[in-house]
């Protein structure tokens, strides 16, 4: 399974905390903040807040905080103007990283994103310097034992989904980034519950990881995914199957 696959894998099971659900708000609210700022708050016709409005509710984000999210974002109530930015670097043992963020204070997290990089024995790099071996898929993924499999099939491939895999318990569809959201409307018209629905950037090509290496690079994207500012971060990596079970 490549690194992607995995690190979603160790997400799910650390955002069950109370402390990793409330960086999950914050960073929920700020997808949804920017979403609604860049194609308004109606989500029929806003595909990225529509996604974003999902990820909440899956979090049991409450329907108020939300509401409060989308009116910052279209400007009926004053919030805090953040702005995207995609970082690239490196980690232990030469492994690319792609680090999207959305700061209010660019410099602040640079700094802070360099500080992570600079304790793991990483480093940032230049704007094009990992970009190559990323490509942007939709990921849409299902717990394998709230589905039925043959239904989920049918409405996903129908739907112009490109890939389905089952490991760890959940299904996960892959999708163009064009038609992550018509997959996910099939599947919630078919009746399938999926847990989150998202834009990811696939590597390409991999680094191979023994397990010391393994436990640095986790270390490292548990550090920048806990800084507020930072979205998500994509690795090119594959580790043993046994650190998963620590």
């Amino acid at each position: 399974m490549s690194g992607h696959s995995k690190w979603s894998s160790i997400k799910h099971k650390k955002a069950k905390t109370d402390a990793a659900r409330g960086k999950a708000f914050t960073k929920l609210i700020r997808e949804i903040t920017v979403a609604a700022r860049h194609g308004g708050g109606d989500t029929d016709a806003n595909p990225r807040l529509r996604l974003a409005i999902q990820a909440a509710r899956g979090q049991n984000m409450p329907n108020d905080t939300i509401k409060r999210a989308v009116k910052k974002g279209t400007g009926a109530s004053e919030g805090a103007n953040f702005e995207e930015f995609t970082y690239e670097g490196y980690g232990p043992a030469g492994v690319a990283l792609m680090i999207d963020a959305l700061t209010d204070n660019k410099n602040r997290t640079t700094a802070e994103v360099r500080h992570a990089l600079t304790k793991q024995g990483g480093n940032l790099g230049e704007s094009g310097c990992v970009a190559w071996n990323f490509e942007i898929k939709g990921t849409i993924r299902v717990e394998a034992s709230r589905c039925d499999e043959d239904t989920l099939m049918a409405a996903a491939l129908d739907a112009g989904a490109e890939d389905i895999d089952q490991s760890d318990g959940f299904f996960t569809v892959t999708t163009t980034a064009s038609e992550l959201h018509s997959v996910a409307a099939a599947l919630e018209e078919k009746g399938v519950p999926y847990e989150s629905a998202v834009l990811e950037r696939i590597p390409g090509t991999t680094v191979e990881l023994d397990a010391n290496d393994a436990r640095k690079v986790l270390k490292l994207m548990e550090m920048l995914e806990d800084l507020d500012d930072v979205q998500r971060v994509s690795a090119n990596f594959d580790i043993p199957d046994e650190i998963l079970q620590e």
